[in-house]
């Protein structure tokens, strides 16, 4: 609920002020560039029928007023009052300092530990195909901490798939649309052996890469073979902590990793192992030790720095204190989002198989059947 608002600065900018104590700015032309008048949004689709050239910089507001649970704005030489719902802008407040050296997390997401072993719950799959509400609890998991397991799933080839369709699509890679990890006489990836894997991000020699990865089990009677998660974001924290200069080197030099397993194939990407946007807000880790290419985009002088600091990062990745372990059954999957979790497993062998299925997803599918399933409801899970 809104309790004042102003005119500002000449009509440039108008201010609001809230009944829970908040107060932000929000200038004309940003005001107009959002409006929800059907001249300037398509009612029907939500998309904005004018571009940025048509949105004038000089805009004056002559009159704005609260009403009807947000505020009326009259634009200088439009006839036509605009009313802008008070809790959209609430949401969209931009009136407040965010220092660029301050490390962030994306909105909705939290760091964790080995301690989240203690918070990470099992889903059901009978229940998250047919309530709305677990559904969403599944979903909003995945967004905060980057990561879930699965119970109950059909124990047959494809269902991984079926999984991923319930909130998105399938991402096809040259890997095909689903794939088996099981131990092979010649593996095109290491992933196809026995050997244990440092916790590591999948496809860092991909640009983008796939932002989600399903991984459910087919079969495990082996000894060994535990799958570890690792939260990518908390060990930046770490790093950022711990050694400063260190986290700087990783953020500001471009990595380099390729894949070239596969006749006819030949993956390069290049990136950051740290990735932070401009505003400090973390981004994404790429890290996958047998798929960096040689590093050439250091100087000579900061390069045994640099390599310093890429070990430092892998020491804190190994920590047992950041992994959380858990051994899959049959009919049991896990998510990652992997642009941020790192996963792992251990050495296995004996008698017996392990046979996992695997297939990448976009989060962007997932976003939004999350957003769709809050918007039915009119709120958003914790």
């Amino acid at each position: 609920m809104i309790s004042t608002t102003d005119v500002i600065d000449e009509g440039r900018a108008v201010r609001i002020r809230w009944r829970d104590g908040t107060e932000a700015r929000f200038h004309a032309f940003w005001l107009y560039d959002n409006s929800p008048a059907p001249a300037i949004r398509d009612p029907g689709n939500g998309q904005r029928l004018i571009t940025i050239d048509q949105v004038p910089l000089a805009l004056r507001v002559t009159q704005a007023e609260a009403a009807d649970n947000g505020v009326t704005v009259v634009f200088a030489g439009d006839a036509e009052p605009v009313h802008f719902d008070g809790a959209w802008l609430h949401r969209h407040i931009y009136d407040h300092a965010k220092p660029l050296t301050q490390t962030t997390l994306p909105e909705h997401t939290e760091p964790w530990d080995g301690e989240l072993s203690h918070q990470l719950g099992v889903h059901r799959f009978d229940e998250i195909t047919t309530d709305a509400q677990a559904k969403r609890a599944w979903l909003t998991d995945i967004r905060r901490w980057g990561v879930t397991r699965l119970s109950g799933m059909p124990v047959r080839p494809g269902a991984v798939a079926e999984v991923a369709r319930l909130f998105g699509y399938v991402r096809e890679t040259n890997y095909g649309p689903v794939f088996q990890v099981r131990a092979e006489v010649s593996p095109t990836n290491l992933a196809y052996t026995n050997a244990g894997l440092q916790a590591h991000t999948d496809n860092p020699y991909r640009d983008p890469v796939p932002t989600l990865q399903l991984l459910a089990c087919l079969e495990n009677s082996v000894d060994g073979g535990m799958s570890v998660v690792v939260d990518g974001f908390k060990a930046a924290l770490v790093l950022a902590d711990e050694a400063p200069d260190d986290f700087r080197l990783l953020r500001d030099h471009a990595a380099r990793y390729e894949y070239a397993g596969q006749a006819g194939v030949r993956l390069t990407a290049r990136r950051p192992m740290i990735e932070v946007g401009p505003d400090g807000m973390l981004g994404q880790i790429r890290f996958n030790s047998r798929s960096v290419a040689a590093l050439t985009d250091i100087p000579y002088a900061r390069m045994e720095a640099y390599y310093g600091a890429y070990r430092h990062f892998s020491e804190i990745i190994d920590r047992p204190q950041m992994q959380v372990a858990f051994r899959l059954a049959p009919g049991e999957l896990f998510i990652v989002d992997n642009r941020r979790v790192l996963h792992a497993r251990s050495t296995f062998g004996g008698a017996g198989n392990r046979l996992l299925e695997g297939c990448y997803a976009d989060v962007d599918g997932l976003y939004s059947t999350l957003s769709a399933l809050e918007a039915e409801t009119g709120e958003q899970a914790a």
